[in-house]
């Protein structure tokens, strides 16, 4: 029980910490509902990937979608949109957003 004590608190740790950190280019993108884009342009679809577990610890709802909104607004930032719209549910650590360039 000992030994794995330490293995378990270090798990309990990185589940909390966010890995990814918002780029320049990110910094500029909005999280947008699909009802406010009307009046933009698509340019395209990304599709954010993360750890939803570290050593076998699930990692938390909130932490989980922040770090997929950090990965998918660099995407979109690079791509030259300033606006991402969630297009699915987050499943296995995966979520999909449109990227959209807005007025």
């Amino acid at each position: 029980m000992t030994r794995s004590l330490p293995l378990i608190s270090l798990a309990v740790l990185l589940s909390s910490c966010t890995w990814v950190q918002l780029t320049a280019e990110g910094e500029t993108v909005e999280v947008a509902v699909a009802a406010a884009v009307t009046q933009c342009t698509r340019l395209g679809r990304t599709t954010a990937r993360t750890m939803d577990d570290v050593a076998t610890v699930d990692r938390s709802g909130n932490r989980l979608q922040e770090e997929l909104l950090v990965l998918a607004r660099n995407d979109a930032g690079a791509m030259g949109g300033n606006t991402i719209v969630p297009e699915t549910v987050i499943r296995d650590g995966v979520q999909a957003f449109i990227v959209y360039q807005c007025p």
